[in-house]
């Protein structure tokens, strides 16, 4: 039989042979909420007299809006009540202030744990309403049931393997962030600012100015076709379309497909541009590179940008897509937003020889190399987390 059916996890810490408890939030819980609190009262950094975090429903830096002078609970578990991410559940360590978007709960019996926190996490979303705007509201929380350790001590030994899992966590979060900042501040050195010819930085032999050029110049353009009446799920040859190419840059597969096509085939390190996007327009001019000979088809709303011999393609993907902000202001439409041809081919700046290009695209390359091995690395991790939680749970 399966011990989670009997109230025993599948993974548990030695010592520890109990069936585990179901309690209601309310019998173990004051149920309360945080206060409204403006925006201009907070802090970003914290400082001596500004030194109480405050948390709110965001979802970035685990909800943490800033720093106040003031705080209205100590150790809580919190949970945002209202908006996209209703029923996300945190615990809070030490004196803190939550916004009147966080209903909290609170414990003198030390139930106000970590162990608890995750466990209602898990369950919490099942009880959002989403009927108009998403609700957790205090009463629904209230009766909510969860199982729980009937020991304090097998939820202290939870509590403090979760901690350190997290902090393993935030620390690969903090190295990624780092080299992700470290390629940002290295692009902006790279290449010259306005109204220079050189870079700031620059590789070890090369001394020569930068020349001015337009992409024209550097590669061939050409349009997609429309292909809606012939695509499918499956098929010989991959439609390029507008979801084929993420925000920073990357390749992604666009899962369409065609069987026949008289159109020309896309070749490896060929580029593809945005043509057309809707909202704020930060996908306009963004550019992938083409992985592979002769498997993929252009859709229409995407460009075709194929370098010429006096263009590195790695180097064009990265020099394109750090200017995206030139493309983004040529888009024109109201719901839409859209270049054209003239714009993309018309776009001037200054770009290094051949032999510079070559070893500008394979700095970036290496850097971008080790910040996607990161990226593995803190997605690992948290897909560790997540199936230790569920044998670790009932």
């Amino acid at each position: 039989m399966d011990k989670k059916k009997n109230g025993i996890p599948k993974l548990r810490f030695p010592g520890f042979t109990g069936a585990w408890e179901q309690r209601k939030v309310s019998d173990i819980f004051t149920v309360t909420r945080g206060q409204v609190l403006a925006t201009t009262k907070v802090s970003e950094v914290k400082t001596n007299e500004m030194c109480f975090p405050v948390y709110s429903s965001q979802t970035k830096n685990n909800g943490l809006m800033g720093y106040y002078n003031k705080y209205l609970f100590n150790t809580a578990i919190t949970w945002t009540t209202d908006g996209a991410n209703a029923g996300t559940v945190n615990y809070r360590e030490g004196k803190f202030y939550s916004t009147n978007v966080n209903g909290v709960l609170l414990s003198d019996d030390g139930y106000a744990n970590k162990a608890i926190a995750e466990i209602l996490d898990r369950v919490a979303w099942r009880h959002v309403s989403r009927v108009g705007n998403p609700k957790l509201m205090n009463n629904v929380m209230s009766n909510i049931k969860i199982s729980i350790p009937s020991s304090f001590e097998e939820q202290n030994a939870i509590s403090e393997f979760l901690t350190k899992f997290d902090h393993l966590i935030a620390l690969h979060q903090r190295k990624l962030d780092h080299l992700k900042e470290q390629k940002k501040g290295l692009l902006q050195k790279m290449f010259p600012k306005k109204g220079e010819v050189v870079p700031e930085v620059r590789f070890p032999g090369f001394t020569n100015a930068w020349e001015q050029r337009k992409l024209e110049s550097m590669a061939q353009y050409k349009n997609g076709k429309g292909h809606e009446g012939e695509q499918s799920d499956s098929g010989e040859f991959e439609l390029v379309n507008l979801n084929s190419i993420s925000i920073d840059g990357g390749f992604k597969h666009s899962g369409k497909f065609v069987n026949e096509s008289n159109d020309e085939m896309l070749l490896k390190n060929d580029l593809v541009m945005i043509l057309s996007d809707v909202g704020h327009g930060d996908l306009l001019g963004r550019v992938a590179l083409i992985p592979d000979n002769n498997k993929f088809i252009l859709n229409q709303r995407v460009a075709l940008i194929r370098p010429n011999n006096t263009a590195n393609p790695e180097f064009l993907f990265f020099y394109i897509n750090k200017h995206q902000k030139y493309f983004k202001s040529q888009g024109a439409g109201m719901s839409q937003l859209n270049i054209s041809k003239a714009s993309v081919e018309n776009f001037s700046n200054f770009v290094p020889k051949m032999d510079e290009q070559r070893k500008i695209a394979l700095f970036l390359i290496k850097l971008d190399s080790l910040i996607a091995l990161h990226q593995r690395k803190l997605d690992h991790l948290k897909l560790l987390k997540k199936g230790l939680l569920q044998q670790m749970f009932v």
